[in-house]
């Protein structure tokens, strides 16, 4: 099934007016629950953009549960977002790819992806300065916080890094990393205006009502903000 978002316009104003939540999901911290279990939550909760991130699945694996996502993503209207795989997300009718800073390099993605909304990870601030040059259409900060999705990892940004990395570029960004529900009033006050979570909602009893809770509590806070 193809996009309901047929151009990038498209797909870049819908993302830019009505993004704030951005669930990402991770079979392996979803206490058992699949891939196509948590986008039927997400999407039930409100979802306007998913992003499908599975870094252990096969290629054929992969594919298989992209296609399923573009499908569900059409019928309720909420963009598409791969994560890493610029082939997967071509094949299977994605509206975007995010790319971290192993991945394949955004300006190769742009090239073979023009219709694609591109997203790219900012560890740095050289890397969020870059980002428009480099063909992205948004850019991540993060992590700010501690995360299960990155094992290993010592130094965390913090809040104060979105003034700062905001400051670098004119493009649309999203934090991530270790955010919970109670930092969200802080974080939309310090200028974040779309939140990507993973854990917060993958290890929610309720994905469904997490998901709608955070969308709540987001329209609250921008609005207040």
């Amino acid at each position: 099934m193809d996009s309901p978002y047929r151009t990038y316009q498209e797909r870049l104003e819908r993302f830019v007016r009505q993004v704030t939540v951005y669930p990402v999901s991770c079979e392996a911290l979803a206490n058992g629950r699949g891939d196509a279990e948590w986008l039927d939550a997400v999407l039930a909760g409100g979802a306007r953009i998913v992003q499908l991130r599975d870094k252990l699945a096969s290629d054929r694996v992969l594919f298989e549960k992209a296609l399923l996502f573009r499908q569900k993503t059409s019928q309720a209207g909420a963009l598409f977002i791969v994560n890493n795989r610029v082939d997967i997300a071509i094949m299977s009718g994605a509206d975007g790819v995010h790319l971290g800073n192993s991945d394949v390099p955004a300006p190769a993605a742009r090239s073979m992806a023009p219709g694609l909304i591109i997203g790219v990870s900012a560890n740095t601030l050289d890397q969020a300065a870059s980002a428009r040059e480099r063909g992205a259409s948004y850019f991540n900060i993060g992590p700010l916080f501690p995360t299960e999705t990155k094992a290993g990892l010592v130094n965390f940004l913090g809040p104060a890094a979105i003034a700062e990395f905001a400051s670098q570029s004119d493009l649309p960004f999203t934090v991530m990393g270790g955010i919970k529900l109670q930092h969200v009033p802080a974080l939309t006050a310090l200028g974040a205006r779309r939140i990507a979570v993973v854990t917060a909602i993958t290890r929610a009893v309720d994905m469904a009502a997490e998901t709608r809770l955070w969308h709540e509590t987001m329209q609250q806070n921008l609005n207040r903000d």
